[in-house]
């Protein structure tokens, strides 16, 4: 309903930016926005963080060589059988670092925007991590030798190009109006990647509910929707008890 008003006030559909967690839960945004709008809908970017993140790479990655705009896109079998491949060739014993263990902290020092070598600074004196250190090192320098990228670089790669000025302020013109749903569930990297979005026009509209929070195992940050205010000190915040 609120895109359809925006619509109505004039706003123009392809500055309209709407991003939910669930291809379900976008596709459903859609089909409704669609029988609210009709033909306009199809204008508008609504899409999950990550589909976002593809669409957005498809345009910009070659920012970042060796990466180009051909880039596949590895899901989370593809990356494991990467890491099992490297702790081989490492002669890490899997019983130690059993693949999905070490795919999980891989996982999550992106999520919380660590490079391969800040990753490897937090580790220092650990050993255990040292050696993870060393497969995430790997495993970046293998992904970008196969022009691949996995679920997490969707969202890291992205953030990274909206650190850069030029890109961020193209981007910035482009989106007017930013939406977010299920807000509670956000986690480091999509706070950031949607504060430098948002952060030229300030048109941030989020709906969460901080007792909702299911995304805790990849990194969701409760904080995030709690100190929206602190954040946005111009925020018109509405509580609904039920």
């Amino acid at each position: 309903c609120r895109i359809a008003y925006m619509l109505e006030q004039g706003i123009r559909p392809w500055e309209i930016l709407a991003i939910t967690f669930t291809n379900k839960a976008a596709a459903e945004m859609r089909e409704r926005v669609h029988q609210l709008v009709g033909p306009e809908a199809d204008r508008i970017w609504m899409y999950t963080f990550h589909s976002f993140g593809a669409r957005f790479l498809r345009q910009e990655i070659e920012a970042l060589p060796p990466y180009t705009g051909k880039f596949t896109i590895y899901d989370s079998e593809d990356s494991r059988s990467v890491i099992k491949n490297l702790l081989k060739e490492m002669n890490l014993d899997d019983k130690q670092y059993q693949p999905q263990a070490v795919q999980s902290r891989i996982s999550n020092a992106k999520n919380a925007l660590l490079s391969p070598e800040a990753f490897a600074r937090a580790a220092a004196g650990n050993f255990h991590s040292e050696k993870i250190a060393e497969v995430y090192a790997l495993y970046d320098k293998r992904m970008k030798q196969n022009n691949a990228l996995d679920f997490d670089d969707l969202l890291l790669l992205t953030t990274r190009l909206l650190e850069r000025q030029d890109i961020r302020e193209k981007w910035q013109k482009h989106f007017h109006y930013i939406l977010i749903d299920e807000y509670q569930d956000t986690n480091t990297v999509q706070f950031e990647l949607i504060h430098l979005l948002a952060s030229k026009y300030r048109n941030l509209c989020v709906v969460g509910d901080d007792d909702q929070s299911i995304y805790k195992f990849r990194g969701a940050n409760i904080r995030n929707i709690l100190d929206f205010e602190k954040v946005f000190p111009e925020a018109k915040v509405v509580k609904l008890e039920q």
